[in-house]
């Protein structure tokens, strides 16, 4: 037997590379690793890179530069499972970092991620996969990815996962979500309230609160609130509230179930089961700052619901509040104060308050805590609205004083509802009084010229309230506060112009306060709203007619009517016809123009020097010119005469002038007269003359320079009005007065003139001739002894204003201008039970002086009728 050979091992292969252990200790390096085929190397590189990351945020920053962000997404869905899981464990580390999120969401891994959170996933990879998502989800662009890519039903599903860290990752993620109202409107189809109230029995605090936290942000929702209640998570609220050793919740469980309280259905459960009143308990008695200010929040958002208010009345909620008021933390007082301000809208707590809470609010009202002060202000404000024993109870003391002086403060909020406390007072006059003496129109200039428009508005509406009596207007006027009232016109706030304009027609009411707004442009600014459809409101229309009610020439030449409260006084003055927004010069200056081609101004004045004829029966009278009613005792002895007396003057136009009338006309109409019979020509110069001299100081006022510029006397005028009230205000039917005075203007103004004879009627050329010899286009209304319909309208107007007959003045088309009454019908005198409305009549002052024709259609009466 031969000897045995060993047999030598076989050399390795040529192309087979020797196994290489490398230990490197540069994370670049690792970094270029992550591109290996093998998925030792890549199990191994995936480790070391998770290490790396773990120790801090610059380690995070430098992975990024190092460009091993975008290796790492491709490794999410490799075929091994240890090289996905360490991968998807370094993107739970790494997505913390911002710039590393900016570039996952460029790179769109959110689908990658998304699928590491199937259910046969291990439980580390659910860990970081949710832990991504969370860390991801705090930014909207990443969270409209999750929830597009199917990321909300993993996360529901991973809250029921054994692991506390993925419960917290999950919830964490969800809470994110929900933020947006899609993902509300989901999270209700996918039925996830149970499971999130199940969080609630997690042994870890975190899981609870984030649990909470995300309940409190879909129970705004009522679909969610109802499932709530559906789930009995009510009562794992109140369980919370009752358990001391959950205190750490107890202000998320507050906001939770505040919520809830907002659902008139959870709201009867909570208060059959007694919860309502343990809550109301927990609130009153806690020492927590923060849980008694969420517990008033809770009752504050319960309250907007009537039947809510209901229910927390009938558990006495006003008394937690009150005690909640007394509180030293400010946030307390604070949320009290705003519950109040809601629940107060029941009017059985509103009379609560009344008696026990105004004056802990007053002082509140006097904090330095601006914020505290701003929610006493609004519950007072609502305290007070509609309910004068508020308003009463809240002026006591120094309530007027502390209102006035937080009109004055920085925040906005606290000075309009100061604003608003006052115009709640002012509703009643000894408390507007006392407001008044605290000089109120200078403490509400700050808020006047605010540029909130809030107090602009409510500031305006406190002026209306406060400006009802000649001293406040006077006050407010002198005090500068109508400047920036009618500033507040040009607002563009729909609100603030209609409560500018309020103020402004309550202010308008007397005339130094009318001049003033006139002359500040109000009714310029009026005008112009008033012609937009959109800014123009009830209110500024009112206003408008208000201050032209100070201004009735321009009111009846804008307008073209004065109806029978505005009374024709000195100095009105009928220019014509005129748009909206025209300019009306002074009388001054019109007076002054030389005459030109248009028509004449008709001016009504009865001031002059001239008396009255002299009577024997009416010694004591005191009827002078400028003076249009007699004295009460010359009445009596005035309403024994007849009641067809003479007017002391005949019914024809005399040449010779009446005792008393030494005026102009009656040299023109001697003028006149002399011319016709052949008078010289030099004689008939001389008598121009003569009355050039006559009437021109009385007309140009240029008798001095120094002189006061007075209008042109009327002693025509002043004898008329001195006539008619002699012998017009004794007759005691108002219908035959007005037939009377009717006649008596058409006397004074060329007699019956018959339709048919109108146009022969030459009124043009002695209106011609006036202004010639008055040198100007101003014609006193006496003077005109050839009148038509405007002349005579204007005429019976401020006749009839002077003795009481209540009468409008209409201006028509083409020279046309008639006066409507209102007159009883005759028949229904002495009917008793209700009686009709009196009826409109037209008076007829051209064709049949004196006839009444009642008014039912307008266009087609007045053309049959003029």
């Amino acid at each position: 037997m031969g000897k045995k050979i060993k047999k030598e091992s076989e050399p390795p292969p040529k192309d087979v590379f020797d196994p290489l252990t490398i230990e490197s200790k540069k994370v670049a390096t690792v970094v270029l690793m992550l591109n290996s085929p093998e998925e030792e190397i890549l199990a191994k590189a995936c480790e070391a890179i998770y290490r790396f990351a773990l120790k801090g945020e610059e380690n995070k920053a430098t992975l990024l530069e190092l460009g091993a962000v975008e290796p790492l997404t491709k490794l999410l869905n490799h075929e091994d499972k240890i090289v996905r899981r360490n991968a998807t464990m370094i993107f739970g580390i790494l997505a913390s970092n911002n710039d590393v999120k900016k570039l996952l969401r460029e790179l769109d891994v959110m689908n990658s991620v998304i699928a590491q959170l199937a259910a046969e996933e291990e439980v580390v990879i659910h860990e970081f996969a949710s832990l991504c998502l969370a860390n991801m989800s705090a930014e909207y662009t990443s969270k409209v990815q999750i929830f597009e890519q199917g990321g909300l039903e993993p996360l529901i599903r991973l809250l029921s996962s054994p692991d506390p860290d993925v419960q917290k990752n999950s919830i964490e993620c969800i809470y994110n979500l929900v933020q947006d109202f899609q993902c509300r409107a989901t999270l209700q189809e996918l039925n996830a309230i149970p499971p999130i109230l199940d969080l609630l029995k997690s042994e870890y605090p975190i899981i609870q609160l984030l649990a909470l936290k995300t309940l409190g942000v879909i129970t705004n929702d009522k679909e969610c609130r109802a499932m709530l209640r559906d789930s009995q998570g009510v009562d794992h609220l109140i369980k919370i509230l009752e358990t001391k050793e959950l205190s750490d919740l107890h202000i998320e469980a507050l906001s939770v179930l505040a919520n809830c309280l907002e659902d008139m259905d959870t709201m009867v459960m909570i208060q059959q089961t007694g919860g309502l009143k343990k809550l109301l308990s927990f609130a009153e008695n806690s020492t927590i700052p923060d849980i008694q200010k969420n517990a008033a929040r809770a009752i504050t958002k319960a309250a907007y619901d009537p039947e809510n208010r209901k229910l927390f009345h009938e558990q006495e909620v006003e008394k937690c509040l009150v005690t909640l008021l007394g509180s030293e933390n400010d946030g307390t007082k604070i949320a009290a104060a705003q519950a109040i301000s809601a629940i107060c809208e029941n009017s059985g707590s509103k009379e609560f308050f009344g008696n026990q809470g105004i004056p802990q609010l007053i002082q509140l009202l006097k904090s330095n805590n601006e914020e505290v002060r701003e929610a006493s202000a609004l519950a007072l404000a609502n305290l007070t609205t509609c309910n004068p024993a508020n308003a009463s109870a809240a002026a006591e003391g120094d309530g007027i004083d502390a209102f006035i002086s937080a009109l004055s403060s920085r925040r906005d909020g606290v000075t309009a509802n100061a604003a608003t406390v006052l115009t709640n007072m002012a509703a009643q006059e000894p408390l507007r009084r006392s407001i008044q003496s605290h000089n109120i129109a200078r403490a509400l200039l700050s808020p006047l010229h605010s540029a909130n428009t809030v107090v602009q508005s409510r500031a305006a509406l406190t002026v209306a309230a406060t400006a009802c009596d000649v001293e406040a207007r006077t006050q407010l006027r002198n005090s500068g506060g109508l400047e920036p009232l009618v500033e507040l016109l040009r607002s563009k706030n729909d609100e603030v112009r209609r409560h500018a304009s309020w103020a402004i027609m309550v202010c308008a009411s007397d005339e130094p306060t009318a001049a003033e707004l006139y002359r500040l442009g109000a009714l310029d600014i009026l005008e112009e709203i008033n012609l937009s459809v959109s800014r123009k409101n009830k209110f500024s229309e009112a206003a408008r007619n208000k201050l032209l009610n100070h201004h009735l020439s321009l009111k009846y030449s804008q307008t073209g009517y004065l109806s029978s409260s505005n009374i024709i006084t000195d100095g009105v003055y009928d220019y014509g016809r005129i748009n909206p927004g025209t300019k009306l010069l002074p009388l001054k200056d019109l007076c002054l123009q030389e005459p030109s081609d248009q028509r004449a101004i008709l001016l009504v004045n009865s001031k002059s020097d001239v008396s009255p004829p002299p009577s024997t029966e009416d010694k004591s009278s005191d009827v002078g010119c400028g003076r249009s009613i007699s004295s009460s005792s010359s009445l009596r002895r005035a309403s024994k005469e007849k009641t067809n007396a003479g007017f002391g003057s005949p019914t024809e136009e005399k040449s010779e002038p009446t005792p008393g009338r030494n005026t102009a006309l009656s040299k023109s109409a001697t003028k006149e007269k002399g011319s016709r019979k052949g008078r010289g020509k030099k004689e008939e110069e001389k008598v121009k003359e003569e009355e050039e001299v006559a009437v021109a100081p009385k007309v140009t006022g240029e008798e001095s320079p120094d002189k006061e510029w007075l209008p042109p006397s009327d002693p025509d005028f002043c004898v008329y009005v001195y006539e008619v009230t002699r012998s017009i205000l004794p007759i005691t039917s108002i219908k035959e007065q007005i037939e009377v005075l009717a006649k008596y203007v058409a006397e004074k103004m060329g007699g019956k003139i018959p339709k048919e004879k109108l146009h022969d009627f030459s009124w043009e050329l002695h209106i011609s001739e006036l202004k010639f010899q008055l040198k100007s286009n101003v014609v006193p209304i006496g003077l005109i002894k050839k009148g038509i319909f405007y002349h005579r309208a204007l005429l019976f107007k401020a006749l009839a204003d002077r003795i009481g007959i209540g009468c409008s003045l209409v201006r028509g088309e083409y020279g046309r201008a008639w006066n409507e009454v209102k007159l009883m019908n005759e028949s229904r005198k002495g009917v008793t039970g209700a009686l009709p409305p009196p009826e409109t009549y037209i008076v007829d002052l051209m064709f049949h002086p004196g006839a009444l024709m009642k008014l039912r259609s307008r266009e087609a009466d007045l053309y049959r009728f003029l």
